[in-house]
C-alpha cells in the first residue's frame, strides 16, 4: 500500500484537489491523505467547482490539520509551496510543489493551477509504482 499526504496552509485548495486527484488517478494500492498547518476547516468554494468541472465531487472532503491525519509513515509528504515543514509526520521522501495559491483567481486560472496539480500526481504515482 502507497499512502501519501497533501500539505498546504489552510487545507481548503491545493491539497485538496492532489488529493482527489492521486484517488482518480491511483488503484487500490494508493491511500490518499491531505491537511493544513492552518486548515481554514472549509474546502474553498472554487476548488469544489473546478473538480465538478472534471467530474469529481470535492464537497464531501473536510479541510483538516495535520493532528487529524493517521499516524503513518507516508510513502511521499508533498507541500505545496507554503514552507510547510510537517516536522512531526513520518516519511520516506519529501517533496515540494512550487504552486501559487489560486485561492483569489478566476475560474480559469484556477483551472490553470488544478491541471498542474493533475499533471504533477499523475507523475508522483508513476515514479511511487
Amino acid at each position: 500500500m502507497i499512502n501519501l499526504l497533501f500539505v498546504c496552509v489552510e487545507n481548503s485548495c491545493r491539497s485538496q484537489m492532489s488529493q482527489a486527484f492521486a484517488i482518480m488517478l491511483g488503484n487500490e494500492s494508493i491511500r490518499a491523505y491531505s491537511s493544513g498547518s492552518k486548515p481554514s476547516g472549509i474546502v474553498n468554494p472554487k476548488a469544489i467547482a473546478s473538480m465538478a468541472e472534471i467530474g469529481y465531487d470535492l464537497s464531501s472532503h473536510d479541510s483538516k490539520s495535520l493532528d487529524e491525519i493517521p499516524a503513518l509513515e507516508y510513502d511521499a509528504v508533498v507541500t505545496m509551496g507554503c514552507g510547510d515543514a510537517c516536522p512531526h509526520v513520518k516519511a520516506k521522501q519529501r517533496i515540494d510543489w512550487q504552486i501559487p495559491d489560486p485561492k483569489h483567481m478566476d475560474a480559469q486560472e484556477f483551472a490553470v493551477i488544478r491541471d498542474g496539480i493533475k499533471d504533477r500526481v499523475k507523475k508522483l504515482l508513476e515514479d511511487l509504482s
